[in-house]
């Protein structure tokens, strides 16, 4: 799916609409070029870079709770940071999230402030 980004407010950028994420569900996003998975859990969105290491789309994978489960290699991601609830040396990156008074859900593209001084 492939979101049309015309303004950034703060570095966010929408990827698209908070309506076309039904809770417990998420779905693969291109945003401004980069390929993302935006998950739905229960009203509350997160978004996370979409490539698990075995070349899985995270995006594609089973949420439950707050855990998706790469479809490739069922390597497990918790949606709110990217790390693996197995072991915190697993993990993706994860972008901040907003939604606005639109109902867009906006993304910040860029790695959160925890993960800066990671990469």
């Amino acid at each position: 799916m492939r979101f049309g980004i015309i303004a950034a407010v703060a570095d966010f950028v929408p990827v698209c609409k908070a309506a076309d994420i039904p809770a417990g569900t998420g779905t693969v996003i291109d945003a401004d070029g980069v390929e993302i998975a935006v998950f739905n859990t229960e009203g509350v969105f997160h978004a996370l870079e979409n490539a698990c290491a075995s070349g899985g789309s995270i995006g594609e994978g089973k949420l439950r709770g707050h855990v998706v489960t790469c479809p490739l290699d069922g390597e497990t991601y918790d949606v709110r940071t990217g790390i693996s609830p197995i072991s915190d040396a697993i993990f993706v990156r994860h972008f901040d999230v907003r939604l606005n008074k639109l109902g867009e859900v906006l993304v910040r593209l860029e790695p959160t402030e925890d993960e800066d001084d990671q990469l």
